[in-house]
């Protein structure tokens, strides 16, 4: 068998080579990292369960037209993508006021917002991923004016889209982190949906328990991350109902 080649390695994801020109093969691990992996910690599962969530969501958006890399799932750990030009920005769109927001303005976790708020964190991690405004992003040129107005109008779609699929399920969706690509089709150029969308990068809440579902419980030393995770797939119906998912890892529906 042939060794891949690696092209980039994150903090929960590896990147690489992929069979065909323009196309990648991402691997999800187990690593659970927080505040700028000064946490780390190896959960056994979470890769498959992240990969199969973000599967579902990404194949759901493209369904309804909004454009993101993902071609098709290869694996329980790894799925085919497009290659993009990464944008440095990390888009996090808010609903709730939870985490850094409830911090920084005094509000109190929980708090409803007045409407959906769009905020922009440059992707560094030497610097923190530290929140930036338009005008940051567009004099020191990781994206343009155009793109902005693109990167705005898929992040309300997806929210959008999001909101309605979570609360079909009892879940709440507090916020999440939205990453995005330049997707290169000849001369011509898109805006995609990249990365990956899952439990690790939204805060989703039980509508009636207000339990929370996603990395908070490992930020939070909460413990359950994995029972957490399965209970959305549970409800998504990527996974069947009488799964014992904690042994020999979750064996998920096909």
């Amino acid at each position: 068998m042939n060794r891949r080649r690696r092209v980039y390695e994150g903090k929960a994801k590896v990147l690489y080579e992929g069979p065909e020109p323009g196309t990648l093969i991402q691997h999800f691990k187990d690593d659970a990292t927080a505040f700028n992996a000064k946490k780390h910690e190896v959960i056994d599962g979470k890769g498959v369960l992240n990969n199969r969530i973000s599967e579902y969501i990404f194949q759901n958006l493209n369904d309804i037209g909004i454009p993101t890399h993902f071609i098709r799932r290869l694996n329980m750990r790894e799925q085919l993508i497009r290659e993009v030009e990464i944008i440095p920005l990390e888009v996090v769109v808010r609903n709730v006021a939870a985490g850094s927001l409830a911090k920084r303005l005094g509000l109190e976790e929980g708090t409803p917002l007045p409407r959906s708020i769009i905020e922009f964190y440059y992707k560094n991690n030497e610097l923190g991923d530290p929140i930036v405004s338009e005008e940051h992003i567009t004099a020191f040129g990781w994206a343009s004016p155009q793109e902005i107005d693109d990167i705005m109008a898929l992040a309300i779609r997806v929210n959008d889209f999001l909101t309605g699929l979570f609360l079909g399920v009892g879940i709440r969706l507090v916020d999440f982190k939205l990453e995005t690509g330049r997707l290169w089709e000849g001369e011509m150029m898109r805006i995609v949906v990249a990365d990956e969308i899952s439990p690790d990068s939204c805060r989703l809440w039980d509508i009636k328990s207000k339990d929370k579902l996603d990395k908070d419980r490992f930020r939070q030393d909460m413990g359950g991350l994995v029972e957490a995770y399965t209970e959305v797939a549970r409800r998504l119906g990527i996974l069947s109902e009488n799964e014992n998912i904690i042994t020999g890892g979750p064996r998920l529906v096909q």
